[in-house]
């Protein structure tokens, strides 16, 4: 799409020595069309204003409170006032900032998780459905192109009638850090219960397994039965959990995730099984995946390839030989929110590719995955997902 002008935004949290604030200012940059003009970077006023200087943003731009941030952007006029805003921030803080901005009619692109509680994922998703804003949330694995082609062709029956569905997100932060004392609250946040949520591993990296399967299949979970562990002494959350789903249509899943996996870094992938073929993605090789047949020989499709799907061919920027990876699978879903809100601004209907990122729904649906899963690994039992978006949307 080409823009009448660069996208607005401001940015709540990511301050100074923060890897994550860092990614999404990139991925939000990379093509060119979005600009960071204005925020509140940290907790303190003065760090806040330290990063604005960093970033050189204009110093009347930079605020020392989300509150005051929503209430002067707000009153901004239409030629500065910001597009939506990023929140960044620890998870606790996500619902209470979200709700401001959009009360204030402001458009979001959020980190995951969502929020911590079922309860609060159902109340922002029926308040950005009353006030009709653009939500989105940084499933980021999802702008890979060839996670798209994935589903494109799951979606037009080549694999068949599904069968089985098995995803893993391993890795081995947790142990590089069991030695945390002395660490800054910058480090260690996730390890505590009051500001990461109920959950360490399944909320940190088992709901980016969880979506991308239901990205990729399009299917709903209908119940399932986690076995959580935590090695993890003073954590008190999951570090480990093996999960058996059982999704609509009779299929059958298995999703293990783990942030104490020694020797695994970011080991997210996905293999999904159908009565005609199967296909096997790794993200430590986005570019390419594997189809297998009974009785037949492997395919292998390759990015930037000709026999793409659109909406893969949509999402490539380099041409063959050239790898793209994750920041511009990152930045596949800055562009399309950004490219929707200027579409609706200017009165048209967005490009159909465009609409092609996470949304809040996607964002309660993890929610409610983290808690059914920390549910049922307490009470060693399965636990139905109870999930029906379509009620946010009742009248």
């Amino acid at each position: 799409m080409s823009l009448s002008r660069k996208v607005r935004y401001g940015m709540v949290g990511g301050g100074p020595g923060g890897f994550v604030g860092a990614i999404h200012r990139k991925a939000a940059a990379l093509d060119g069309n979005i600009e960071i003009v204005s925020g509140v970077f940290s907790s303190s006023p003065e760090k806040s204003y330290q990063a604005g200087r960093e970033l050189f943003l204009d110093p009347d731009r930079v605020y020392g409170s989300y509150r005051e941030m929503v209430e002067k952007e707000g009153n901004l006029s239409e030629d500065k006032k910001i597009d939506f805003v990023s929140i960044v921030t620890p998870n606790f803080l996500h619902f209470s900032i979200a709700k401001a901005f959009i009360e204030a009619g402001i458009n979001i692109v959020c980190d995951k998780p969502l929020v911590v509680s079922i309860e609060e994922a159902d109340e922002l998703c029926s308040l950005v459905a009353k006030k009709d804003i653009i939500f989105a949330v940084t499933y980021n694995y999802t702008g890979y192109p060839m996670v798209k082609q994935a589903r494109e062709m799951i979606k037009k029956g080549v694999l068949g009638e599904l069968q089985k569905v098995i995803v893993e997100y391993s890795s081995d932060w947790l142990l590089r850090m069991v030695d945390f004392q002395g660490k800054s609250e910058k480090d260690i946040w996730r390890m505590i219960p009051e500001k990461s949520g109920r959950s360490l591993a399944i909320g940190d990296i088992g709901s980016h397994a969880e979506n991308l399967a239901s990205y990729i299949t399009a299917l709903e979970m209908e119940s399932l039965n986690a076995l959580t562990n935590s090695y993890t002494q003073g954590t008190g959350l999951d570090d480990e959990a093996n999960i058996l789903i059982r999704y609509q249509n009779g299929v059958r899943g298995i999703l293990f995730c783990s942030v104490v996996a020694a020797g695994e870094m970011n080991n997210l992938n996905i293999r999904v099984y159908g009565n005609k073929a199967s296909l096997e993605w790794k993200e430590i090789e986005p570019n390419y995946f594997i189809m297998r047949f009974p009785g037949g020989p492997e395919k292998i499709y390759h990015r930037d390839s000709d026999y793409l799907e659109p909406i893969a061919k949509y999402n490539i920027r380099f041409p063959a030989g050239l790898p793209e990876g994750y920041l511009e699978a990152f930045a596949n879903v800055y562009t399309h929110v950004a490219n929707t809100i200027m579409a609706r601004k200017e009165g048209k209907e967005p490009h159909e590719f465009d609409l092609d990122f996470p949304t809040i729904i996607d964002g309660a649906r993890g929610v409610y995955f983290i808690n059914r899963a920390v549910d049922s690994g307490k009470n060693n039992n399965w636990v139905n997902m109870n999930f029906n978006p379509a009620k946010y949307y009742d009248t």
